[in-house]
């Protein structure tokens, strides 16, 4: 028996379960004062998770670290964006992370990696890393997405011009016509044809997964201590504000948690503890808070 058949989803849980751990311990080192509270909940259909929510920590002022391994039966609309007309069974598995800092030098940073199974014979694994800085420093952009290319690259040299611009078009904001932040990688339905190549795509998400506490503590360390004002803070709430308005009304996560009968508090997590919007705001002109907006749209080839 060879170590590809071993990847299950009983393996693919457990390592996701242990990620949560992991991160939630290096958030811990590098914020110094934060503690994560652990919810451990059960989901009515079938399955259930652990949310770990940080609040009012030295660095971290609101966060969401994220484990489920969720089942039952597909809903309706489900299978209709799979193409399946018979009734089905689901499994799905993973950890989500979103972290909004106190101080508006750190940026908003989100993480999803998941494993999705059905009764009917499919599965396939999904994620990415994508980040929200308020204010762009082009020099930080550039170190996140070169981190990202060289975790793509270690599998796959197609993945990171793939998975970018795939998180250029999925992390936009259509009423806005911007980008929600600089990006990052996004991918998702990678299914596996084979035993071998599942191992392979299961070992790609294991360092995505991997990749996240290295990333967003060096933002940490490196930001924490930079000087802001008020005129920052205020820039903060609008762009959090942005934040909202995607996670509401595009992001495919929320709504297959709503529609799935997920936990609402799980899967509202991802919210800021303060967001504002400014009637037909406009940044002084040559201002930092207009370079940043210049810097919100699709294509930027920072790597």
């Amino acid at each position: 028996m060879t170590s590809e058949q071993f990847i299950t989803k009983d393996t693919i849980t457990a390592f996701f379960a242990d990620l949560q751990d992991r991160i939630c311990q290096s958030l811990e080192v590098a914020d110094g004062t934060g503690q994560f509270r652990t919810d451990a909940w059960e989901r009515p259909g079938g399955g259930g998770g652990r949310s770990r929510t940080i609040v009012d920590g030295a660095v971290i002022e609101k966060g969401g670290v994220g484990f489920s391994a969720v089942h039952g039966e597909a809903t309706e609309a489900t299978l209709r964006s799979l193409n399946l007309t018979e009734p089905a069974e689901f499994y799905a598995t993973g950890v989500s992370i979103v972290l909004h800092p106190r101080n508006p030098m750190v940026p908003i940073i989100h993480m999803n990696v998941r494993y999705f199974e059905m009764s009917s014979g499919q599965s396939w694994f999904g994620g990415g890393i994508d980040l929200t800085p308020h204010y762009v420093v082009e020099e930080d952009a550039r170190w996140f997405h070169k981190n990202l290319k060289m975790v793509c690259d270690r599998h796959d040299e197609t993945y990171y011009p793939k998975f970018k611009t795939w998180a250029d078009d999925y992390f936009y904001i259509p009423h806005r016509q911007e980008t929600r932040g600089i990006g990052g990688i996004f991918f998702d339905y990678l299914k596996p044809v084979d035993a071998a190549h599942k191992a392979d795509l299961f070992a790609f998400v294991q360092d995505v997964g991997n990749a996240f506490a290295p990333i967003y503590t060096h933002f940490m360390h490196q930001n924490r201590d930079l000087s802001f004002g008020d005129r920052e803070k205020q820039w903060q709430l609008l762009r959090r504000g942005r934040y909202v308005e995607f996670n509401l009304v595009w992001d495919r996560g929320t709504k297959f948690g709503l529609e799935t009968n997920g936990r609402t508090e799980s899967i509202l997590m991802s919210m800021p503890p303060q967001a504002n919007w400014t009637y037909d705001f406009r940044p002084e002109s040559g201002s930092r808070e207009e370079d940043t907006l210049n810097w919100l749209r699709k294509g930027v080839d920072w790597a």
